[in-house]
């Protein structure tokens, strides 16, 4: 969360799904350059040798020749890519009980072979209906969502209909790219209802900040135009390849023509994953908080010797596999026998280094790493199994309903990011109470509590009286017993059989109620908010498993 004081904010956006409406006006900029002249064109880079000879603008860009055979921008391609209609349905984290009114979108996808399309993540959240439709086709077909995988956010789908892959190509998946290759982003932007192509050159190649997710992996920066309804569109190469998948842009007041794409290695880490274990299990981390060492006073008093480079380990998460192995004020100085520097990073290309949780990404889950750090000034080795975090305030419920809780029209919700959105809007990470944010930004899930549970408010009735103010207050205990998660207050609350039942929140606020009351007027306040249930299906599940056991 930057500083209130800072003068400038710059965005990262995802590339919107585009919504389904009709525009009023549309700008073009006739004189924007185009690397390829039209159909039947293809961009090819120059050999080495044909690089030296070629002419270059004032920055030093080398010009590609055209070639006329084997468009880039061929039926082949262009036959691979669709358009994808989906209808959403998003959860009201404020009034858990209820859905939020439906809306449409459209978005981009393309096939990739084994009869299956690729998409983002974040066009087809909390969809209701997906279907998809073919270049130059008519015929929409339904589509079914396989995987979705929030943190690299990418969306697996399949059309069961066999008629829609009746002479359907798919893309090849090329390597990654190398700066100022030329890209070209193929899909169904705002604008128009025909495919796009938007050209451009890659600009910059490292670990980025995944805005759907809110995760941290390999990205690459590019210059072509990025827009809502270009998000699961490929982008391919001089070869007709596909090097990424469009998914965000960047949003700023200095900032022209700056997308992203999610490349390769992500790609087919988030596809291998899906067909080696059937779903999306996630990308690892190794679980723990670090700090550059390039200070000389800090490594002399933390027995780094001049050689030595590493990160200061300076927490490490208590439910990660590593706690068993790591801990504050180790060195952490080589992954799979890859030296970290001081800055945190490592070798990447020729010329190029990149943060190190790159290794960490290229791992999935349940798989192991050897670990060099420096403890006491000697280097160990030791091994770490890798896991999915378990964060205690989740970005995403990952298409879930969101749990809830009614007692006694107290409601009771566990935290999310999408929760606080929901409450405080999109400045959340500025209106939100102070303590959920403090929890947000840098609390750690443990035993003790693997989740915030809230009194997200109080529904007005004779059996709360006096409690109708309290609003998004975190709860501590339950009749004395400390609440690890909503699941946990649900479980202990049915098998609780006390006279009142109190509940300690934060700001040393406390809530009691009378047990025989709350169970009186429970179908009235029900009732009387159109609410089908006391409890969320998750919550009614866990306690039943929990009564038979």
């Amino acid at each position: 969360m930057p500083p209130k004081g800072s003068s400038k904010k710059a965005n990262v956006k995802l590339a919107p799904v585009k919504p389904a409406r009709k525009l009023n006006a549309v700008q073009v900029d006739d004189e924007t350059p185009l690397v390829s002249s039209g159909r039947g064109k293809r961009l090819r880079r120059n050999s080495q040798d044909e690089m030296a000879s070629s002419p270059r603008d004032a920055k030093g860009v080398a010009h590609y020749d055209l070639m006329g055979d084997d468009s880039l921008a061929d039926d082949t391609c262009m036959d691979a890519v669709v358009k994808v209609f989906c209808i959403h349905t998003e959860p009201n984290f404020s009034l858990p009980w209820q859905r939020k009114r439906q809306y449409a979108s459209t978005s981009t996808g393309f096939a990739i072979g084994g009869k299956r399309l690729l998409t983002n993540a974040h066009s087809v959240k909390h969809y209701t209906q997906v279907k998809v439709k073919r270049r130059g086709s008519d015929t929409k077909f339904v589509a079914r969502v396989l995987s979705q995988g929030t943190e690299c956010d990418l969306a697996l789908l399949e059309v069961e209909d066999e008629e829609f892959w009746e002479g359907m190509s798919h893309l090849e998946f090329g390597i990654l790219p190398r700066l100022q290759d030329a890209v070209l982003v193929v899909g169904y932007p705002i604008g128009g209802d025909t495919v796009s192509v938007t050209s451009g050159v890659v600009s910059r190649i490292e670990v980025t900040a995944y805005a759907h997710g809110a995760s941290e992996l390999l990205g690459v920066q590019i210059d072509a135009a990025i827009n809502s309804g270009n998000s699961g569109g490929p982008a391919l190469n001089s070869e007709g390849q596909c090097v990424g998948v469009a998914f965000q842009s960047m949003k700023h007041e200095d900032a022209e023509n700056i997308g992203y794409i999610i490349p390769t290695p992500v790609i087919e880490h988030f596809v291998k994953d899906y067909a080696k274990n059937g779903k999306y299990t996630g990308f690892p981390a190794l679980g723990i908080e670090w700090q550059q060492m390039e200070n000389p006073h800090l490594r002399s008093a933390l027995g780094m010797k001049a050689k030595d480079k590493g990160v200061l380990i300076r927490r490490v998460e208590p439910l990660a596999p590593a706690s068993k192995v790591l801990k504050r004020e180790q060195i952490l100085m080589a992954f799979n026998g890859i030296k970290i520097a001081n800055d945190g990073t490592v070798p990447f290309r020729h010329g190029e280094r990149i943060n190190f949780s790159y290794l960490v990404s290229q791992k999935y889950t349940s798989e192991t790493a050897t670990l060099e750090v420096l403890q006491d000034g000697k280097p160990i080795k030791v091994e770490v199994e890798l896991k999915a975090p378990q964060k205690l305030v989740p970005v995403h419920i990952k298409g879930q309903s969101p749990s809830y809780l009614v007692v006694g029209g107290l409601v009771f919700a566990a935290v999310s990011v999408p929760y606080l959105r929901s409450e405080y809007g999109k400045e959340y990470d500025y209106d939100a109470p102070v303590k959920l944010l403090d929890k947000l930004m840098h609390a750690m899930a443990d035993d003790d509590a693997k989740e915030i549970v809230v009194l997200s408010q109080v529904l007005a009735a004779d059996v709360n009286v006096g409690y109708e103010e309290i609003v998004n207050t975190q709860v501590m205990a339950f009749n004395g017993t400390k609440i690890s998660t909503l699941a946990h207050l649900a479980q202990l609350m049915k098998k609780d059989k006390s006279k009142y039942l109190r509940f300690d929140l934060d700001y040393n606020q406390t809530v009691v109620l009378d047990a025989k009351q709350v169970k009186a007027t429970a179908a009235d306040i029900l009732a009387t908010h159109c609410i089908p249930d006391a409890m969320s299906e998750d919550l009614r599940d866990m306690t039943d498993d929990t009564t038979e056991a």
